[in-house]
């Protein structure tokens, strides 16, 4: 994946900064959600769940053709591209949309593992690590491709029955959609951080509120 400089065309998506190198053995579940129409150029962060389901957040969607890279990490995976031909799954309940969303890709990826959906008996807890990545940018210069992961303490976590907040101020335009992972397994996807990047904490949708909706729509179990 990329550090993106500064003064990227993209820089209006949220990107994770002050964040350290990804192994290239850790995140390869990651995908990066691309969509370009004329001038504007929209990408999120993603991951692959199933071999050929994705989760991100529901924001990521932008209505026109959409491009998921697999094996954006590390570089030498070599990427692979499909284009996203099926309608998003949206979680929605009372007719409000939550933003957390399903897509299905064309084919199969058969050379990824994907990430584990959380053990939900645990809830995170105060003073949990988690582990969160995206395409970082942590310097203004060239374009650097590389994952870039943090790994916040939760000091602070709402009793939202949707969401889980942690406050951290480490995120930039391009990480929405990304996955928390505690212990190896997915419990959040990267929602909202405000307006200003780095000064508002972060939104994260709790996957275990979701698992029963993303097993009974994918067919995992």
């Amino acid at each position: 994946l990329n550090r993106v400089s500064a003064n990227s065309d993209v820089s209006r998506q949220k990107r994770i900064i002050a964040g350290n190198d990804c192994d290239d053995t850790e995140r390869l579940y990651h995908v990066r959600l691309w969509k370009t129409k004329g001038r504007e150029k929209w990408r999120c962060g993603a991951s692959l769940i199933h071999p050929q389901w994705i989760l991100t957040a529901a924001h990521c969607w932008r209505s026109t053709t959409h491009v998921a890279k697999i094996k954006v990490h590390p570089r030498s995976a070599g990427q692979q591209s499909q284009k996203i031909l099926h309608n998003p799954v949206i979680y929605t309940r009372r007719r409000k949309k939550h933003d957390i969303m399903l897509l299905k890709l064309r084919r199969p990826v058969t050379d990824v593992q994907p990430v584990q959906l959380p053990d939900c008996s645990y809830q995170l807890q105060i003073d949990d690590v988690v582990q969160l990545a995206g395409e970082g940018g942590t310097t203004i210069g060239p374009n650097y491709q590389r994952i870039q992961s943090l790994s916040p303490v939760i000091r602070r976590r709402f009793c939202f029955t949707t969401q889980i907040n942690i406050l951290i101020k480490m995120f930039l335009q391009g990480d929405s959609g990304g996955a928390v992972v505690y212990r190896d397994m997915i419990y959040g996807v990267i929602s909202l951080t405000g307006k200003v990047p780095c000064q508002k904490s972060a939104v994260i949708m709790d996957v275990c509120k979701y698992v029963s909706w993303i097993k009974r729509t994918t067919g995992l179990r």
